[in-house]
């Protein structure tokens, strides 16, 4: 399933270059522990993203990106997921802990490759477009 949802972001955005992405699946502690050492902030949130990369959205330069000297992947970098973040919210917005589990796997990946949402302009609006395209691809798309 997240490995599905990664490569639905990637497809979405044109990148057809084998990459790598690691996962942490955690808990509220896990990542409010993660949150507190890199972004000096007290509290758990439902996902965090470390690039490897510094892209812009939608323009990727993969020939200069990091890549892993063994396999000649590209490094996009690391997410960390709070699972127990995922269960809340899936319930909350009614959709189901795969559904959530998928959409922030998506929502990493696209900060992963440049994206932001921190403004609440064009910045926002263009990420939450391409979220809501790739989610669109996703429920499409029966998993195997």
């Amino acid at each position: 399933m997240i490995k599905q949802a990664v490569n639905a972001a990637l497809h979405a955005e044109n990148i057809f270059v084998p990459c790598e992405v690691s996962v942490l699946l955690t808990d509220d502690e896990g990542i409010h522990a993660l949150n507190r050492e890199f972004r000096d902030t007290d509290r758990a949130t439902d996902v965090l993203s470390f690039p490897a990369n510094e892209f812009t959205a939608g323009g990727f330069n993969l020939e200069s990106a990091e890549r892993n000297p063994k396999t000649g992947r590209v490094v996009l970098g690391d997410m960390a997921l709070s699972l127990e973040h995922a269960v809340a919210q899936g319930k909350e917005f009614g959709h189901g802990t795969k559904r959530e589990i998928q959409y922030l796997t998506v929502h990493s990946v696209l900060h992963l490759l440049g994206y932001d949402h921190l403004d609440e302009g064009e910045d926002k609006r263009r990420m939450r477009s391409r979220e809501k395209e790739i989610m669109a691809r996703i429920e499409g798309v029966r998993e195997e």
